[in-house]
């Protein structure tokens, strides 16, 4: 039995959660930002940092006032260390510190991308060896997994992470931010006419998405030097066709090649429907998707992995701090834990 606590600050959406055992999620609250950050383009650190402050205290009452449970009956108290915005992450940092030592319960720093694959344990267990394949907004990538929690890193972008990639394009057609999910959107409505470079084809387990983008800010800017209209729903379609196409292609690939039973799709870009269409109806493999409220930050996922952490006794001392970048590979439990 374990009732955890846990705190989600990393970027833009401020959220606490608050999980009996493995399933039994009793709140989940998110406070978002993103009609504050859309009239910029993108996130800005600093305002993100500071609507956190404000914000931190209503959403830890108001999760523990959903779940009806008070803060002595914790049993742990977890928290993202990172990767993600610096001034964001400490305030969640602080808050979980905060609650540990007052508590005197065990403090947990967990890893964002953890998080992200673990939400998927809320609705089914993974089975081992087991294939995360991460996309968001900041990461691109293709984890192994041999047992729990455990992460090797088979496959990356070496540039543009896709939901970046998403989110230039739909600057480019003039889409409001955030631009992937309009984009999306946009694709089912057009049809995938404009022809349009395959990234990185090389038969690797590796991503690159600034070719691809770039092609389709020429072909915009092209045309609107020659005064051509764009069919923008025709070109969000033939962006998504091939870039959707080669994230399931590798992914599959390398499922086959590692001899996975799951494959495991986690972050923001999770939410994306042309990926569920093309990696859907597989029959050698089963790919798990979470449901659409786990895909975008929140704290339930992070209580997901804290909850393994915590059954594995991984602990995280007070004097953690954060960081704007950790390796997913050192999160690693051996297997004779």
């Amino acid at each position: 039995m374990s009732l955890i606590l846990a705190i989600e600050s990393s970027c833009d959406e401020m959220s606490a959660a608050i999980l009996r055992d493995k399933r039994n999620l009793l709140a989940n609250v998110v406070a978002s930002q993103i009609d504050i950050h859309k009239q910029y383009g993108g996130v800005v650190p600093e305002i993100a940092s500071r609507k956190h402050v404000e914000s931190v205290a209503a959403v830890l009452r108001e999760a523990f006032r959903t779940a009806g449970v008070k803060p002595e009956e914790l049993d742990a108290v977890a928290v993202t260390k990172g990767p993600g915005l610096v001034g964001s992450l400490h305030v969640g940092m602080q808050a979980a510190k905060t609650l540990a030592l007052a508590l005197n319960v065990p403090f947990i720093g967990v890893h964002h991308i953890a998080g992200h694959i673990y939400a998927n344990e809320l609705v089914e267990d993974i089975r081992y060896p087991a294939l995360a394949l991460v996309v968001s907004g900041g990461h691109t990538e293709l984890v192994y997994m041999k047992h729990e929690f455990s992460f090797e890193i088979i496959g990356e972008t070496f540039d543009d992470a896709i939901g970046e990639a998403y989110d230039k394009v739909g600057r480019v057609l003039g889409l409001p931010y955030p631009g992937g999910p309009v984009l999306d959107k946009m694709a089912h409505e057009g049809e995938p006419t404009y022809d349009l470079p395959r990234p990185l084809d090389d038969g690797s387990f590796n991503f690159s998405f600034s070719g691809l983008k770039s092609a389709v800010i020429n072909l915009k800017h092209n045309a609107d030097q020659r005064g051509e209209t764009i069919n923008a729903e025709n070109l969000a379609a033939s962006f998504q066709e091939v870039a959707m196409d080669t994230i399931a292609k590798k992914a599959l690939h390398a499922a086959r090649e590692m001899g996975v039973r799951d494959i495991i799709v986690a972050g923001g870009v999770s939410a994306n429907k042309g990926l569920r269409e093309k990696m859907s109806g597989q029959s050698d493999v089963r790919v798990m998707f979470p449901p659409m409220k786990y895909c975008t930050d929140n704290a339930a996922m992070i209580a997901a992995a804290a909850k393994v952490m915590y059954d594995h006794k991984q602990f995280t001392t007070l004097d953690l701090a954060v960081r704007p970048h950790f390796d997913l590979e050192a999160e690693s439990i051996g297997e004779e834990v």
